[in-house]
């Protein structure tokens, strides 16, 4: 069993103690044997114990299965259920799990198969969201990036990113591998049902709560390894390579299909989001598409921006070329 040292990393603020509710945790999955160890075994070192582990496998053809299955009989004290993956991608696999029909109201974390959860991850989350109060809230903190072997080579940033629903049109500030739902975050998310033409499962969770009038928290503080590999489906959000995968997305037009698709889908739950979103959606649908500074105005005006000058002005780049 791997053990990686990392793992000892001090919490960035004391854990508060007393009850804690139970944490379900969602983990798709596809052909993760290699990295899947090393994640199962960081949910083990939890500092908080209380929690379920459910996996939506996407037809893996390596030992993954196995490797859950053996985790769930070595471990009974924790209720881990394997189910078969819808196969159409990462998005309808996580989407499939916060729509199972099993699945009962509560909290929810999501999980990559090929991180490493720091031991304080999942209290961290719970602390947050009480400190928020009552209503739906989404979590999201941030990672250390690190190599294949989780040797540290740097670290998300937010920057002091403020979530807004006009930030969640043009940009996700919530990665997936760090998102906690609190329970009525996720009755949002079931009410809303099968989205399956977004995109990315964790930007439309950022969009359609902060569209519904979720606390949404951008949280400072690192709390899991994310694993750099050649197999990321998307990689680091941050620095050189990021920025300049971003400019491709745009310049091929993939950019703009993501924002249609995500535009398209909020259209479908329209009752779910507050009058002011719905505003908001409804101004950018009846914007004329051609691209020039007066749509640019006109999008800043409704507050549609991105987090970060660099980040703001690539979407300027792209609505004045009009790629969005």
């Amino acid at each position: 069993m791997l053990h990686v040292k990392p793992l000892h990393l001090s919490s960035p603020l004391p854990v508060r103690r007393g009850h804690r509710p139970h944490v379900t945790i969602l983990m798709a999955t596809c052909d993760g044997a290699r990295w899947l160890p090393a994640q199962l075994e960081s949910f083990l070192a939890q500092s908080h114990g209380s929690w379920s582990l459910w996996v939506s496998d996407d037809g893996s053809t390596d030992a993954t299965r196995t490797i859950v299955t053996d985790f769930a009989r070595r471990h009974p004290r924790h209720d881990v259920r394997l189910f078969d993956g819808p196969c159409r991608g990462a998005a309808a696999n996580f989407l499939s799990l916060l729509l199972h029909p099993d699945l009962q109201p509560g909290i929810v974390a999501l999980s990559d198969q090929d991180d490493v959860w720091l031991p304080f991850k999942i209290d961290r989350a719970l602390d947050r969201i009480a400190a928020a109060g009552d209503g739906a809230v989404l979590y999201g903190g941030q990672s250390l990036h690190t190599g294949p072997d989780l040797r540290i080579t740097g670290r998300s940033r937010t920057g002091g990113a403020v979530a807004s629903f006009g930030n969640a049109l043009v940009q996700n500030l919530v990665s997936g591998h760090s998102a906690v739902l609190s329970a009525e975050a996720l009755r949002i998310v079931r009410g809303a049902g099968d989205m399956g033409a977004v995109p990315f499962h964790d930007w439309w969770l950022y969009l359609l709560l902060s569209g519904a009038g979720a606390k949404v928290i951008v949280d400072p503080a690192a709390v899991l390894l994310y694993r750099q590999h050649d197999c990321n489906l998307l990689g680091a959000h941050a620095g050189p390579r990021a920025h300049l995968r971003r400019m491709r997305a745009i310049a091929r037009g993939d950019y703009r299909a993501w924002v249609d698709a995500n535009i398209a889908a909020l259209g479908q739950v329209a009752p779910l989001l507050t009058g002011e979103a719905r505003g908001v959606l409804d101004h950018l649908r009846d914007l004329p598409r051609r691209a020039g500074m007066s749509r640019l105005r006109s999008l800043r005006a409704a507050g549609v921006r991105r987090h970060g000058k660099l980040e703001d002005a690539i979407l300027g780049m792209a609505v004045l070329g009009g790629r969005m």
